[in-house]
């Protein structure tokens, strides 16, 4: 290996193993995020403040909504994986859709998912929309974070090729190319986790929950910005098209870019997720 390179870390696939159950990073991620999520969550339903009065879910009400997203996240996201990504490939094998701890779940299906859940529990129990909404962007880049920490634990969905020389370039085991490249998905946890969760912590700091729709609308547009700039340096999956390895052309950035330009934008008082 180039003296310059980072050794890439050797990790276990197993992050837990009791007898013959084993959980895996990817399956930690989503159970630390949601459970971790759902604590963030109830301290900001706990402060009256942060809303400008009575917080418009009650603390029951909040966790029967857990499961209700975690089935959206779940059923979403790897939806949106089979039909955006891989079609062709599930089509032939109609059984892996279901082996969800091989990976592959899908941001914007998830999303999807996420905001059916949001707009079905809200009609059903009579809450506004838009402050569950806000309530469920708010904690999401607790999820992101830990989502892409378990894709670079993983070795997968790693960056372009990079320069030899730069400091924090590596070779990732999965990559048959053997190449020095961007940790692309440090890259993103960072701006799509860290980033945004500070970003909007400071906003609902400020008052922003007082103002239904405020913290969805963005998260929407902030994430947006974030996947267009990580999207630069990831390297689209190995079954995408050619094209697709134009940064201009990977449809990751297409499908984020939409998300930006129909951001739903808040007159004086409104939300969604």
């Amino acid at each position: 290996m180039t003296p310059l390179l980072i050794d890439f870390p050797v990790f276990d696939p197993i992050a837990i193993a009791i007898g013959p159950f084993a959980i895996r990073w990817y399956a930690l991620a989503y159970i630390c995020g949601i459970v971790i999520g759902w604590l963030y969550a109830r301290s900001l339903l706990g402060k009256d403040r942060l809303w400008g009065g009575p917080a418009p879910v009650s603390l029951p009400q909040l966790d029967d909504f857990i499961l209700w997203v975690t089935l959206g996240i779940i059923l979403g996201g790897r939806t949106g994986y089979v039909l955006f990504y891989n079609l062709p490939f599930f089509i032939d094998h109609p059984l892996e859709i279901f082996e969800l701890w091989k990976g592959g779940m899908s941001f914007h299906g998830g999303f999807v998912g996420c905001v059916i859940a949001v707009i079905w529990f809200s009609r059903r129990n009579g809450l506004p929309i838009l402050s569950l909404g806000d309530l469920t962007t708010a904690v999401a880049p607790i999820g992101l974070l830990l989502g892409r920490i378990a894709n670079f634990i993983n070795g997968e969905l790693w960056g372009r090729a990079a320069d030899p020389s730069l400091p924090w370039a590596m070779i990732f085991p999965t990559d048959r190319a053997h190449l020095p490249r961007h940790p692309s998905q440090l890259y993103e946890a960072g701006l799509e986790g860290i980033v945004l969760f500070i970003v909007l912590a400071v906003m609902i700091r400020f008052g922003a929950l007082k103002r239904p729709g405020l913290i969805l609308g963005s998260f929407i547009g902030l994430y947006g910005v974030a996947r267009i700039v990580s999207e630069l340096f990831r390297e689209p999956e190995a079954f995408q098209t050619e094209a697709a390895h134009k940064p201009s052309n990977s449809p990751n950035i297409w499908l984020t870019s939409g998300a930006v330009v129909k951001s739903p934008s808040r007159p004086s008082g409104s939300r969604e997720m």
